[in-house]
């Protein structure tokens, strides 16, 4: 199968249905192992992009958060939301189809704090100088709750399972 091309017309299928231009496809061992294209117009949920849905999908049916093992294609270069989640995930790749330099002509999706060319360099600023306002109330309780998750791991920092640094 050409995941490529499923990719792309998952995309376009979702676009004639009047949803978003965008779709994402798994696939471990040369099989579709899940799919999805963006639901954001569909569903009113600005997380329910395609990257995030089909990752859902994908662990979901594995039983496990890692994705170790599995290549991950996607219409356009994603969104930091998605990158961070594709990270998270640990796919062995991701292949992307199309950067936001090609397809702006035709598509644009800035927020109130919220811009593609820019974002990246916002997101790497300190906190308390992006342009969401955020606000650092520290509380040792909530330091509390890592102490007691790393009880219940029998002393150990990380999450059983995850793929080695």
């Amino acid at each position: 199968m050409d995941f490529v091309q499923r990719t792309i017309d998952l995309a376009r299928q979702n676009v004639a249905e009047g949803g978003r231009p965008f779709a994402t496809v798994i696939v471990k061992d040369g099989e579709i192992l899940a799919e999805s294209a963006n639901q954001v117009a569909q569903t009113n949920d600005p997380t329910a992009h395609a990257e995030i849905l089909a990752i859902r999908a994908a662990c979901t049916r594995l039983g496990t958060e890692h994705l170790t093992g599995t290549t991950i294609y996607v219409l356009a270069h994603p969104c930091p939301m998605c990158l961070g989640s594709l990270y998270y995930c640990s796919p062995d790749e991701v292949v992307f189809l199309t950067t936001r330099e090609a397809y702006e002509p035709h598509y644009v999706d800035d927020r109130k704090y919220f811009e593609l060319g820019t974002f990246y360099e916002e997101f790497a600023k300190d906190w308390d100088q992006r342009r969401l306002p955020m606000r650092y109330e520290p509380r040792e309780a909530a330091v509390e709750v890592y102490r007691f998750w790393q009880d219940r791991n029998g002393g150990q920092r990380r999450v059983p399972g995850a793929p080695a640094v």
